[in-house]
């Protein structure tokens, strides 16, 4: 196949990770990504993928849903502990439900099984653009990409998981404003929390210690009874 590709080879080539079991369907992605202007790694099993992807991290991941070795969904949800790199999925199911669970897990996009390279090519540079600029919002040393999902404490990065940064975004919406429980709840997961859960309380928890870790400190409040804010710490 030799489609037309809708924008000239990039100067300064994005690298691009393939975790693909299949080999000719592999050698038939790097040929076209190759012949785009990419830079392209291949590994034909889900563990070889994560390692290359802690060696050198890539600028995008395509991603077979079905390897022998780890499934797709798992490998998509430690790929985002390890930074917000767009993940787009390669599957062979058309399930509403499934498509579903796979977004909310940390894919960013999917391809059904047949498709046309061209159409993954066009896929790859929307998701390619979405990370080269859009709203940024700061807080004290605090920076959120939020269509490239990335965050900097002081300029350093840090690693979130998707409900991590869901809450993070939605706290930065309004600084200073405290977001109840249930608010967080409905934003993140769609419905209202339920009895005696401390789901909301563990994600609050957990993102607070990975700012912590970057040296940003103070930058979540907890107003008892009420729900969390962010806000820039006091001098």
């Amino acid at each position: 196949m030799n489609p037309q590709h809708p924008e000239p080879a990039p100067e300064d080539p994005k690298r691009i990770l393939i975790i693909e079991d299949d080999p000719e369907i592999a050698r038939l992605l790097q040929a076209e990504l190759g012949e785009a202007g990419y830079r392209v790694e291949w590994a034909p099993g889900g563990m070889q993928g994560l390692v290359k992807l802690r060696e050198d991290p890539p600028h995008l991941i395509v991603l077979d849903l079905g390897l022998p070795d780890l499934d797709g969904s798992e490998i998509a949800r430690r790929a985002k502990q390890h930074g917000d790199v767009p993940i787009i999925v390669l599957t062979a199911t058309d399930a509403v439900e499934r498509k579903v669970q796979l977004l909310l897990g940390g894919a960013d996009d999917y391809l059904t099984k047949p498709f046309h390279p061209a159409e993954l090519l066009a896929r790859i540079q929307v998701q390619l653009r979405r990370g080269e600029g859009g709203e940024v919002r700061r807080v004290g040393e605090l920076e959120i990409e939020v269509e490239s999902r990335r965050v900097r404490a002081g300029g350093r990065e840090v690693a979130l998981s998707p409900k991590e940064f869901a809450l993070l975004e939605l706290l930065s919406s309004r600084p200073g404003r405290v977001f109840s429980r249930d608010e967080i709840a409905r934003h993140i997961w769609g419905k209202p929390l339920e009895t005696e859960s401390n789901v909301v309380d563990v994600h609050v928890a957990n993102l607070r210690a990975k700012l912590r870790e970057a040296g940003a400190y103070g930058y979540l409040r907890t107003v008892r009874g009420v729900g969390y804010a962010l806000r820039k710490p006091a001098s």
